[in-house]
Order: C-alpha cells, then structure tokens, then sequence
C-alpha cells in the first residue's frame, strides 16, 4: 500500500521515537559518572571491589544466598541450565513462548545438550498445571530423558510484559517440591514485575530455586545481569560462566552501573508503565475494526498491538509508522518490533519521555486513521 512514498531521509524537525525495546535504554550520567570512578580488581580472581559489593547487594534483594555478576539474560539462564542439568540426558521444561525456548538460538540444546519439553503457555504467560505434571518425567523408563529443571519468565516477553502471578508460582514450586526439581526464573524483567505486582523482588523469587535478571533493559546499564541462588549453585555457576567466555576482569566500571540502577531505576519502572498503558488507551481510542489493543492486559512496560492480517503487512506497517511523509501533521518517527506475526510491540525505558510518549500516540493514531480510511473506502466501492 504504503511501498511507493515511503521515504528514508527524515528531517531535522523529526522527533525519532525508539520503542523497539528497552535494551537500547543508555546509563544516566548518575551512572557514567560511578563507572568513572568505580574501584576495580580482576573479577575472574574475585577481586574486584564493586562488582563483589553487586552480587553481595543482589542476593540480598532477592533473598537468596549468592549472586553471580554475568555479561547477559541469555548468558544466565544457559549457566542455570547447565549447573542444574548436569548430566547426559536431561530434559527441561519450559513455556512454548518462553525465550529460552524461542529467542536464545536453542542455546539450550546448541551447548547445554539439553533437550526442551514445552507446554502450552496461556496468555498471562502461565502454562496448565496439569501439563506441568504430564511432562515430568522423574525416575523415567531407560527410553526417556529425566526432567532436571522447570523453566518460568517474569515478565513474560511474548505474551506482551505480563507479571506470572504468585499464587501460581507456588503451586509450580509445589509441584516442583514433589518430584524434587528445581524452578529457574528468567527474570529479566523481574522489576517490572516486582513494581506491577507491589510486592518486593524477594517475595516475587521466593518460590524459584534460582533466577536471574537483566541490568540492561528497564534498569537502563549498558551491560549485564545477575544471577541468583544458593551458594552452592552460585559456586558452580562461575565455573560454566568462565568456559563461556564470560570469565571478565576489571568488571567493576560495569557493575559500578548497576549498583546505582539498584539504588535509582526500581521504582521509577511504574512511570514505563504508565506510558505503556497511555499508548494503550490511544489505540483503543480509535475504535479500529483493523488493529486492536487489550487495555485490561497491558501491566508493565510491552505493549502489543494487533492487527488484521488480511489487510496489514507487518513490515509495511513498522516501515509507515517509521516513515514521516512532507503531508504529515505529526512529526515523528516511531519504531517498533515484531516478535509475533499478528501484531507489533512497542517497549517503554526510561528516556522515553511523556513528550515522546505524546506523539507516539498521535503518529499510531495517524496510521491507524489512514488505514482505516483506506479500507473503509475500498469497502464503499465494493458495496457500490
């Protein structure tokens, strides 16, 4: 529709607005300025300073024993896996949205060797109890592999930013408890939930054996994440990070950032929230028959947006949303990602602005007026 007048030089008076993910947020100058001055030592020796007083103050957070400073999300939960399936033949399970399973190249398999039994995830990001129970496999026939590790996402990426409730937690660690499994937590958005939730990190990890989450998206650091569990798991943990690659040095300019994301971008991840449910509420606005919007599950930070895919073409539509004709009364770029082929996804961190967040909402409802217009006249003709 759009392929012909689609342009890719914006003017200077265009706002571009990044709402692909919260991975591109940038450190505030609170945090280059603790990375400048940050004490450090050879981490690998477990001498440096800073990135001790990290791990140190992030196990306190999430009530557990030891914490483990590590370069990403992915990095984490493949050194969980691999400390908790640590023999030949293991198997995990895990959501068939989850992003170990979907969104880390297969890793799982790829070098863990560990084989993948999803269940259906629901669109809270929960999955069936019930499945839960039929895929264990504890003390299997010699066939099967044996069920070593359960897997849950919190938030939930591909299910739009939903918080796992907690009372489900604890019937998942129940059932865990029976067959003597361990729960991981890819928490990369822990704090998002943490803050939809209005609960403290540590009530939101009780009922999970380990977990880790990320600096590096909401919390706004350059790099990193941690992992979290006992300090047996943590001992074992450094072990695998170090064969990965991820045995750094002087780490401590990098964990200097995040001990200030701890201190300074918990709480102020409602404000993301905010804005999130904001856009929301301008998409509903437009009562479209073409792209829709759920408010009443729009919790954290992800916001989807669905569309028709007999009339939309996804590509085509992040590239108009990008693009800003010389006829167009707003003058913005908005950019957004697909992880799904019915919708788009737009992501709020904190240099989103509610200026940005404002005329976001003017440019989606600019697009969505246009096609709207478009079909509701080719729909006019047809009748005619």
């Amino acid at each position: 529709m759009y392929e012909k007048i689609i342009k890719t030089d914006l003017g200077a008076d265009v706002k571009i607005i990044d709402l692909r993910t919260d991975t591109i947020s940038r450190p505030t100058q609170e945090m280059k300025e603790a990375m400048y001055i940050a004490e450090v030592g050879d981490d690998v020796y477990g001498e440096d300073p800073t990135v001790t007083e990290l791990e140190r103050r992030s196990a306190e957070l999430l009530g557990k024993e030891d914490a483990l400073f590590v370069a990403s999300g992915t990095m984490a939960n493949l050194i969980a896996i691999m400390v908790h399936c640590s023999q030949r033949g293991c198997e995990i399970i895990s959501g068939d949205k989850a992003h170990t399973y979907r969104l880390e190249q297969g890793g799982t398999a790829q070098i863990a060797g560990v084989q993948t039994a999803p269940v259906k995830n629901k669109d809270d990001g929960t999955f069936s109890l019930d499945e839960l129970r039929e895929k264990i496999r504890k003390n299997p026939d010699m066939h099967e592999p044996i069920t070593s590790l359960i897997i849950v996402e919190n938030t939930h990426n591909l299910c739009g930013g939903k918080a796992l409730p907690l009372d489900w937690l604890e019937k998942v660690s129940s059932i865990a408890a029976e067959h003597n499994i361990p729960v991981h937590m890819d928490g990369a958005r822990l704090m998002n939930a943490a803050v939809f939730l209005k609960v403290t990190p540590r009530r939101v990890v009780r009922d999970v054996d380990t977990v880790c989450f990320c600096l590096s998206k909401g919390l706004g650091c350059p790099v990193g994440a941690v992992l979290a569990g006992s300090t047996d798991f943590i001992t074992k943990s450094r072990r695998i990070r170090k064969v990965l690659g991820g045995g750094w040095r002087q780490a401590g300019v990098l964990a200097a950032a995040g001990l200030v994301a701890l201190d300074t971008m918990i709480d102020r991840l409602r404000i993301d929230h905010d804005h999130a449910f904001k856009i929301a509420k301008a998409i509903h606005q437009m009562k479209s028959n073409i792209f829709k919007v759920d408010r009443a599950k729009v919790q954290t930070n992800i916001l989807l947006m669905y569309v028709d895919r007999n009339k939309v073409d996804i590509k085509e539509l992040q590239r108009r949303l990008q693009t800003v004709l010389d006829t167009d009364s707003v003058r913005a770029s908005v950019r957004c990602s697909s992880l799904k082929f019915d919708c788009v996804r737009f992501v709020l961190y904190h240099e989103i602005t509610a200026e940005d967040v404002q005329l976001a909402c003017d440019k989606i409802q600019l697009v969505i007026k246009e096609y709207d217009e478009i079909f509701n006249l080719e729909n006019y003709d047809t009748v005619a």
